[in-house]
């Protein structure tokens, strides 16, 4: 499986989302709460190519976006296979 990255930030209703998307299937993940880190967040913003909102969300090197974009390829029947395929 691959490795999946999400940057978060607390009381964000859309990270909880996503992390429980996740959770659900299964999908371990690492995450960087850039709460209070305007490193992490500079880093965040870097690798997204601008994204700036939260969460950020990447599986192996491919940056999949927010919350929204997880739930649809999820809807789409393609998140499996971007999980497998990435890793």
């Amino acid at each position: 499986m691959a490795e999946v990255t999400i940057y978060t930030r607390k009381f964000c209703g859309f990270c909880t989302a996503a992390k429980r998307l996740l959770e659900k299937k299964g999908v371990s993940y690492t995450e960087h709460d850039a709460t209070f880190s305007s490193q992490l967040r500079q880093e965040m913003v870097q690798r997204a190519r601008g994204g700036s909102t939260f969460p950020q969300i990447f599986i192996g090197d491919v940056h999949v976006g927010g919350c929204d974009e997880l739930h649809a390829l999820e809807r789409g029947g393609k998140l499996d296979g971007l999980l497998q395929s990435a890793a």
